[in-house]
């Protein structure tokens, strides 16, 4: 099993507001840059998405839900069909997407307790609080040549100290896919 965070990103380091649905100043920054940036599979799951299950918090899941059921390409039916594990302590109902169910008890005992792989998009609460436990395994950031000067940062300051291998690097369209392995632990 492995946890994989994957993530829009600005050059400057932040997360937020990538599609512009937050409203914030700047907001929609990798949108700006076309789809063939954002749109089917740039953070290469494959088979990740047929075997792993995905993680979302509240509002990551609130927006996904709304926009990733009534679509139907390939990399949608993918996604539509992936478990869905959404942690949040004031969401009741996720019938809105298909195969998703909220976390019953706490979020790191339940992605320790996973024998799946755990694929976290955007959910930076989610990720910060497996990064203090030391459980991210893999990054798959898509950087993009924006520097936004303000933000929520996906590596926080006074964040945990970790070490990172780069496994790769592919341009795509005006964004950079970087994959990094977590070392030693």
């Amino acid at each position: 099993m492995s946890v994989i965070v994957i993530q829009f990103i600005t050059l400057d380091g932040f997360v937020t507001d990538p599609d512009g649905s937050g409203g914030t100043p700047g907001g929609g920054w990798a949108f700006r840059h076309g789809p063939e940036a954002v749109a089917g599979d740039k953070f290469r799951l494959g088979g990740t998405l047929d075997d792993g299950v995905m993680l979302m918090g509240r509002t990551t899941w609130q927006l996904f839900s709304r926009i990733w059921p009534g679509r139907d390409d390939p990399f949608a039916r993918r996604l539509n069909a992936v478990p869905k594990l959404v942690a949040s302590r004031t969401l009741t109902d996720t019938s809105a997407w298909a195969n998703s169910r909220l976390i019953d008890g706490d979020l790191v005992d339940s992605v320790k307790n996973e024998t799946r792989d755990v694929i976290i998009t955007g959910s930076l609460s989610v990720v910060h609080a497996l990064m203090a436990e030391d459980l991210v395994d893999e990054y798959r950031l898509l950087t993009f040549p924006t520097v936004l000067g303000t933000g929520q940062r996906l590596f926080p300051d006074h964040g945990p100290h970790t070490e990172l291998e780069c496994r790769s690097a592919q341009q795509i369209g005006a964004a950079v896919l970087a994959r990094y392995r977590t070392t030693a632990r």
